[in-house]
């Protein structure tokens, strides 16, 4: 009998993040007062190295492999919190393309397993305690994988906070000429117009990479797919992206306007 191929909804069931023990910023952690690496080009770009150690590190990855993974995109991926999946139809009105585009589609909340890192970016000034990113996506990349470039969907505030585990890789830069909401489901990002000016940034592993001001709005950032050769036999990149909710009516709103 053929196996019913999953749809996108499948992977937004309940699932089961009780199996592993919470995680303390104790014993061997990572100290917690990692300096920021502040880059002026892209400006509002930083890199904070080892922000966790190798056994937070492995235990992160082992709770995400015992989770189930999404395996309808040529990458697998996990989501806690939400997720904006939709693509909205070619012929569909503009009205209805916005309601869909800005709809998202809820995951399970951010598991207890998961918890101490938000802890680590609070206590590094990233967050604070009453705004603390409630949205994660995790990415895998084997060789060959990669990801478009594009700026994070414009309804989450700043910072975007980016985990990478297992091994190192590079993400690109490209400058544009304005801020341009193009995310990688909205179908708007390769229209958005560049200077041509790009940067390649080393992602060291157990690093965080921290996305503020242009480099969140005004930069596109991708994974480049890279050829299956040029990287090592068993070679495994996860990332985890964090991202906050903007305040409704927030004062001094931090996100650019849009230009025309």
């Amino acid at each position: 009998m053929a196996v019913k191929r999953k749809t996108l909804h499948d992977f937004f069931q309940p699932a089961d993040t009780t199996r592993k023990g919470h995680l303390s910023n104790g014993g061997d952690s990572a100290a917690l007062h990692n300096p920021e690496r502040l880059f002026t080009v892209p400006a509002g770009l930083s890199i904070i190295k080892q922000f966790i150690s190798v056994d937070e590190e492995q235990a992160v990855l082992s709770f995400l492999d015992s989770q189930t993974w999404r395996t309808d995109l040529s990458r697998r991926t996990m989501h806690f919190g939400g997720t904006y999946c939709l693509m909205p139809p070619r012929n569909a009105s503009p009205e209805v393309k916005k309601k869909i585009e800005q709809t998202i589609i809820q995951a399970v909340p951010m598991p207890p397993q998961l918890g101490f890192l938000v802890d680590k970016m609070v206590t590094h000034g990233l967050y604070s305690d009453t705004q603390r990113p409630a949205y994660c996506i995790v990415n895998e990349y084997l060789p060959g994988q990669g990801i478009s470039a594009h700026v994070e969907n414009f309804r989450f505030d700043e910072p975007v906070c980016s985990l990478t585990l297992a091994a190192a890789d590079s993400m690109r830069f490209h400058e544009l000429e304005r801020a341009h909401d193009g995310s990688v489901r909205s179908g708007k990002a390769s229209s958005a117009p560049r200077t041509g000016r790009r940067e390649d940034v080393v992602m060291d592993r157990r690093s965080l990479i921290v996305l503020r001001g242009d480099a969140r709005s005004t930069w596109q950032h991708e994974i480049r797919r890279a050829s299956a050769s040029s990287k090592p036999l068993g070679w495994r990149r996860v990332s985890l992206t964090f991202r906050v909710d903007r305040r409704p009516g927030q004062k001094g709103d931090s996100m650019p306007k849009l230009g025309p």
